[in-house]
């Protein structure tokens, strides 16, 4: 008969090798320069001046630095002061299709907000993150760009999202799921 105690001493090391690689993954992270400008590219710009904010519409692209945002559609906010010519922007707003591209890990959502005084992105709607070979989905997704922090969790925000065959899935509400790899041994 295996014993709890037992049970605990062979599923630890079998998962420790899955454990240690999400940890080292995580750590991999590298602190993103949210100061660095703001290049963009888009099909359309519709500049509100009187609101401080400006609308960008079809194939939106948004680089800084190491990282890269695309997205149907978004609102970029800035504060009314310019600075060196440019105006500062606060926070961006996008939808459709979102993905965000750091240089070692992706992410996929419907919506996403990057608040840049608070270096912090969060991205909703059948949210998938992809790090090397592993892979985590849920509702809800928040980047700490200053310490690499990535929290996903199952919020009721839901939907569905592509899955590798090309039919699309809809997870359970309130559930984060995903895949581990782990690395090869001789």
């Amino acid at each position: 008969m295996i014993t709890p105690a037992r049970l605990f001493a062979i599923c630890v090391p079998a998962l420790a090798p899955a454990l240690a690689l999400a940890a080292t993954a995580a750590g991999a992270q590298t602190r993103h320069n949210s100061n660095a400008p703001i290049d963009f590219g888009a099909d359309h710009i519709e500049l509100q001046d009187k609101a401080n904010r400006a609308i960008l519409s079809g194939s939106v692209s948004v680089k800084q630095a190491e990282m890269t945002l695309n997205s149907a559609r978004m609102t970029v906010a800035y504060t009314g002061q310019v600075v060196d010519g440019s105006p500062q922007v606060s926070r961006l707003d996008a939808s459709g299709s979102v993905v965000v591209t750091r240089p070692d890990q992706s992410a996929r959502g419907q919506f996403a907000v990057y608040d840049l005084n608070r270096r912090i992105i969060t991205m909703l709607g059948a949210v998938t993150l992809v790090q090397g070979g592993n892979t985590v989905n849920g509702g809800r997704l928040t980047i700490n760009l200053d310490t690499g922090r990535a929290v996903i969790d199952g919020s009721s925000v839901g939907g569905s999202r592509p899955s590798p065959d090309g039919s699309t899935t809809t997870a359970p509400s309130g559930r984060v799921t995903g895949r581990f790899s782990v690395p090869k041994r001789n």
